[in-house]
């Protein structure tokens, strides 16, 4: 049952948001991955080796998708797939923000069941569970009931925001940042801002929990075309992310 993975996610991202205040504004040991990738840190792998070892001895016929665990084909033949990031929002980690989170996510046969995003260091954790609803630290939340784009607050990166990317006209948002991508689906889950864009390709690691979390609390989130998002694939990124209450999200991909 989703609500029996979704208990044992929440107890893993309580573990992990302990082990990352361990190395939090403590000058962790930072290196870059290479190719691009960024950097990752001690406590990036710390976190996930506790994840790693203690969800898959729970679960031992799931599979295992995570940034920081070299990837195999053996998760595609498995039903039920755990999407982890240790620490999503690793740069604003390094440099002592407290934007960052842990995202956990169970996938059944490309559909989120069970989601967890966890903030130690704002003492959050939005949880949801397919068909049990969202929330934040037990209390349950929704996204907003705003009817356009129009005057909307709207998380983006600027490069998502140039003109020349919405043929159907920039939309008059006030544009907010905050460096995890799953943080940014929760505080839409959790209606503090209305929606957010992601046009760039995004790791399945990065939005499994906070799409999930979008959609318990009554909202849609798609890929930037608008078609479902669907996870656990051979090269584990979406096209893009678009994540919002019915209408923010209707006049959103309008323009898109």
């Amino acid at each position: 049952m989703p609500e029996a993975d979704l208990a044992l996610l929440r107890d893993a991202a309580e573990e992990a948001g302990r082990i990352a205040l361990h190395y939090f504004q403590n000058d962790p040991e930072v290196r870059d991955k290479g190719d691009g990738q960024g950097p990752v840190t001690e406590a990036d792998l710390a976190v996930n080796a506790m994840l790693e070892r203690d969800l898959r001895a729970a679960r031992p016929d799931y599979g295992w998708l995570s940034e920081e665990t070299d990837d195999t084909t053996a998760r595609l033949t498995a039903t039920r797939v755990f999407v982890i990031d240790p620490i999503d929002g690793t740069r604003a980690f390094i440099e002592g923000s407290a934007n960052f989170s842990n995202a956990l996510a169970i996938v059944d046969h490309g559909q989120v069941i069970a989601g967890v995003v966890q903030m130690p260091a704002k003492q959050r954790q939005y949880a949801a569970a397919r068909g049990w609803g969202a929330v934040l630290n037990d209390a349950p939340i929704s996204v907003t009931d705003t009817g356009r784009a129009t005057g909307a607050d709207i998380l983006a990166t600027r490069p998502n925001m140039k003109p020349d990317l919405w043929p159907g006209g920039l939309p008059d948002v006030t544009r907010h940042f905050r460096s995890s991508l799953a943080y940014r689906l929760s505080l839409v889950g959790s209606g503090r801002f209305d929606g957010m864009v992601t046009l760039r390709n995004a790791w399945e690691w990065d939005i499994a929990a906070g799409a999930l979390i979008v959609t318990e609390a009554g909202g849609r989130a798609t890929d930037r075309t608008g078609a479902p998002l669907r996870f656990n694939n051979p090269h584990p990124q979406t096209a893009g992310v678009l994540a919002a209450g019915a209408g923010v999200h209707a006049d959103l991909l309008a323009r898109l």
